[in-house]
């Protein structure tokens, strides 16, 4: 579990990276996720990389914070696909008109959790 929660980590930190320098294709890349099925899809997702932090978290550096992160990201995950499709729409958006900045904000949000969570993981 620890190689898996270790890779989403990575995962996430290259999506925030891709969001700091291409932030239009990062939001072009959310929008594959405007359908019941992209919902679906995100939310066992977000499953897979809690449980995997959950599981990882006794030979962690930090347990408890994994445990945490894990247990937080499992129950995103689970709500995920109670979002309505025209909801996640109005919030990529929203996202949207706020411009690029905005959206690489975000981005810079991503890769640092990504990272965090990638040290906490392997130390």
């Amino acid at each position: 579990m620890t190689l898996i929660a270790l890779v989403i980590s990575l995962l996430v930190a290259a999506v925030g990276t891709l969001g700091l320098f291409f932030p239009l294709k990062l939001l072009g890349f959310a929008r594959h996720f405007e359908s019941r099925i992209g919902l679906w899809t995100a939310g066992l997702f977000r499953m897979v990389f809690g449980l995997a932090l959950f599981l990882s978290a006794p030979t962690s550096h930090a347990p408890e914070f994994l445990h945490i992160m894990g247990a937080i990201i499992f129950v995103a995950g689970l709500i995920t696909p109670l979002i309505d499709v025209q909801r996640m729409r109005q919030l990529l958006n929203g996202a949207s008109a706020r411009g690029p900045a905005f959206i690489r904000f975000l981005a810079g949000i991503a890769l640092a959790v990504g990272l965090l969570l990638a040290s906490v993981v392997v130390t």
